[in-house]
């Protein structure tokens, strides 16, 4: 496909949000630009996180490669909490050598690159990823040029976990802002799960995550008005999906549907048809591989998703999930899931559900648990509180959606487990499941130590008429033309980029317009300075490299 004739792609990412949206059907939902986007576009309603916390779920949709198959599991890698593990935290994680995220994959083909603005995908921000990574970064950029196309990420905390919060209590630290006292929505409408007590403590917190819900898509409508503003509404395709499900209890941190399940809707006018729901299977994992496909860019047979729409669409029977430390605490759970059947599976058991992670405890509703369970009183919570964690899990999601009724010691449902169990043991042998070993041993194997281990510097390798091999990797040359000016790094795995001195992205001009190199890059006539650095992913990054070079005609 001529690369005038690709799609630009605009990833809108919401936060800590299970489908309460009116085109989901949730009648309390205040929604609106939500519900036109996929009365424009498409809905998916089975659609799943890989993890029930962001970070190592970002981690699976920036690379298309489940957390736990690239080493990226753990939530969080640069966690600096005294609690939490000595070695190998803080780290960046080092996914293989051959791994390249998404937004760079799509750079290498000629799009214009951009977040804003939250990263947080465990292997640090390389700035080979992003044309532009921060605030305001968007297709609006004075860099991007006018006919190229864009690769453009957005994201709101709003209605992060922490947003469900009382914010006149002390301690409770809203992270994004999003958090109100008294919310809009009444709490007497809301439902509440029936594995959390139904209080008023319960019903304020989500409510508050509906006011959240109902501010987020006031955002998003804003965002895609720009997008009509400027014509690019048709040649766009939007994809509005979360990291994973909401903050509460039982749902976030947990491989339950509460903690997985998450919207996602697609619009691709003349691609996809308007007001269409497909009820396919889908991991968040899929998503970079079904937008390279889209676009008519190679998808890296590496990756583990699946194309989930387009003429190489491919149906998936399961979907699977990890759970793995979480700030300060170390657990491994996973679980896979079809269209009826969830199984889960512990690694501890016989160990609580219930783990000290204090940044969960300080939500309301956490708080209320713990309060009713000195007092005896755990009615809606109890298993919070089980000593004897059972090895596995297994539901019937049809009739209980909330997963509340334990099947796996039915012997009717005998023949399902062992299916269920055959299928999750295929996938992590065929990931290569990095849970399997101890994470200090991880960090220590692909550290080759302790220290983390820094990029090669670049070196610069030029061609012109007048040189020879011992001056061609020197940074200061004057030079016949034609000549052109190549980079070449040492590491392994490692990705190049370079910036002309006077490119700046921002307005104060002291930040580079670093480039991805793809090639050989031409130099024109006269001096010119350029500035490379490379970088693997997890390493840190080399040292800069500045050279001058002076073509003559």
């Amino acid at each position: 496909m001529p690369e005038a004739d690709r799609p630009n792609v605009l990833w809108i990412a919401m936060e800590d949000t299970t489908p309460r949206l009116g085109c989901y059907g949730d009648d309390l939902a205040r929604t609106p630009a939500i519900d036109g986007l996929a009365a424009d576009g498409r809905r998916y309603p089975n659609a799943f996180s890989t993890a029930p916390v962001c970070a190592p779920s970002r981690s699976a949709v920036m690379t298309g490669c489940h957390q736990n198959a690239i080493g990226t599991q753990h939530m969080r890698t640069t966690h600096t909490s005294d609690d939490a593990p000595g070695l190998p935290t803080p780290y960046e994680a080092v996914p293989p050598h051959y791994v390249t995220a998404v937004p760079e994959l799509f750079r290498r083909a000629g799009y214009y690159t951009t977040l804003d603005s939250k990263a947080d995908y465990q292997f640090g921000t390389p700035a080979t990823m992003w044309d532009h990574h921060g605030s305001g970064a968007g297709w609006r950029d004075d860099a991007r040029e006018s006919d190229q196309p864009f690769f453009a990420m957005v994201t709101n905390g709003v209605t992060h976990e922490s947003g469900q919060w009382d914010p006149t209590e002390p301690g409770t630290d809203d992270q994004f802002g999003g958090a109100v006292a008294d919310p809009e929505t009444d709490p007497d409408a809301v439902e509440v799960p029936p594995y959390l007590p139904d209080t008023q403590t319960t019903r304020l917190a989500i409510a508050r995550q509906y006011d959240n819900i109902a501010r987020s898509d006031a955002w998003v409508g804003d965002v895609l008005d720009r997008l009509e503003a400027d014509g690019l509404a048709e040649d766009t395709i939007v994809v509005l999906w979360s990291d994973h499900g909401e903050g509460l209890p039982r749902s976030k941190r947990w491989l339950y549907d509460g903690g997985i399940h998450v919207p996602l809707i697609v619009r691709w006018p003349g691609e996809i048809d308007a007001g269409s729901v497909d009820d396919r299977l889908v991991s968040m994992v899929d998503l970079g591989p079904t937008m390279l496909d889209a676009c008519g860019l190679d998808v890296p047979q590496y990756v583990g998703g699946r194309r989930f729409f387009g003429p190489n669409a491919d149906d998936r029977a399961y979907v699977f999930a990890a759970r793995d430390r979480y700030d300060e605490s170390y657990d491994m759970v996973r679980a896979v899931r079809d269209h009826r059947f969830k199984y889960v599976r512990h690694y501890r058991p016989g160990t609580p559900y219930r783990q000290w992670i204090p940044y969960r405890n300080r939500h309301p509703v956490m708080r209320e648990i713990l309060d009713r369970a000195r007092e005896g009183d755990l009615e809606g919570a109890e298993r919070w509180f089980d000593t004897n964690r059972p090895a596995e899990e297994l539901y019937d999601l049809r009739a209980d959606p909330h997963e509340v009724d334990d099947l796996a010691d039915d012997p009717e449902y005998a023949d399902v487990l062992d299916r269920m169990r055959g299928a999750l043991d295929d996938w992590r042998e065929r990931v290569g499941d990095a849970g399997d070993v101890a994470e200090a041993e991880m960090v220590r194997e692909r550290y080759g130590g302790t220290d983390q281990p820094e990029t090669a510097a670049p070196r610069f390798v030029v061609n012109a008429p007048t040189h020879d091999e011992r001056t061609a990797r020197t940074a200061g040359l004057e030079l016949d033309g034609p000549a052109t000016l190549s980079l070449y790094c040492a590491t392994q795995g490692a990705s190049t980029c370079y910036a002309f001195a006077d490119e700046t992205v921002d307005e104060d001009g002291t930040e580079p317009r670093w480039r991805l190199y793809t090639g050989p890059v031409d130099l024109p006539e006269g001096e010119t300075t350029v500035r490379a650095k490379a970088v693997r992913y997890g390493f840190a990054e080399s040292d800069e490299r500045v050279g001058v070079f002076t073509v003559s005609a």
